[in-house]
């Protein structure tokens, strides 16, 4: 790649298990508990697809099953949207890595934030692991995939807000690309952050929901509803 035609983007920096899993389903949830990784505010999908940065990336893009949902959420993070923080959350390393494999000849200037210890380090390592347990095997890519999304976790809004994508199919797809056997599992289309902390309890034996039955749950729009 020629050194004039790679571009360079200064990215922000962020503002930095039993019972967590009980509270994360409740709908009565203390949102005291929950604290975003970055910044306050949610996806705002306003001009970014047309911005000069998820064309560069896209330009670049090699093809791979996660260009167009990684290309958004880099775009959304390095605009201020979404709860990821710098890098997606992945070291150095490893978004450096990404960037090569997606969109080779694209260099980001990214300032990751300070190691600092983690309050939920045991939620993080569970989401971290169930999602691992069912990626699809194909490529380096779904790891990466499985750290940004247990990062999107820890924030307050709808997953694929938080994840800086710009609808809510865009993370159903997500999910069936790298995790095949886990979004199988969700044939209710359930909201997808409830549903990952769901398989968490149920794999705890925890039952923290009200009813047996979500089809006669009071809360079932609090699980079942629009993201909107």
């Amino acid at each position: 790649m020629r050194a004039d035609s790679t571009r360079r983007y200064q990215a922000p920096l962020s503002n930095s298990l039993v019972e967590q899993l009980a509270n994360r389903l409740s709908p009565q949830a203390d949102k005291s508990l929950v604290t975003p990784q970055a910044g306050e505010r949610t996806n705002a999908r306003s001009d970014l697809e047309s911005s000069g940065l998820y064309a560069e990336l896209m330009s670049h893009a090699v093809g791979l099953p996660n260009d167009v949902v990684f290309a958004q959420m880099i775009t959304s993070q390095i605009a201020g949207e979404g709860a990821l923080p710098p890098g997606l959350g992945l070291d150095a390393d490893d978004f450096a890595s990404l960037l090569t494999l997606h969109y080779p000849g694209v260099e980001l200037v990214v300032r990751h934030s300070l190691y600092a210890v983690d309050p939920r380090a045991l939620e993080r390592d569970d989401v971290l692991a169930l999602l691992l347990e069912h990626r699809a095997l194909q490529n380096r890519s779904e790891e990466w995939m499985a750290e940004v999304v247990t990062n999107a976790c820890m924030a307050n809004d709808h997953l694929w807000q938080d994840l800086g994508l710009w609808s809510r199919d865009n993370l159903s797809q997500l999910m069936k690309q790298n995790f095949p056997s886990l979004a199988a599992k969700n044939v209710h289309d359930m909201k997808w952050k409830k549903f990952l902390y769901k398989q968490l309890c149920e794999k705890e034996g925890i039952n923290a929901c009200r009813s047996p039955s979500c089809e006669h749950c009071v809360d079932y729009l609090k699980c079942f509803g629009p993201e909107d």
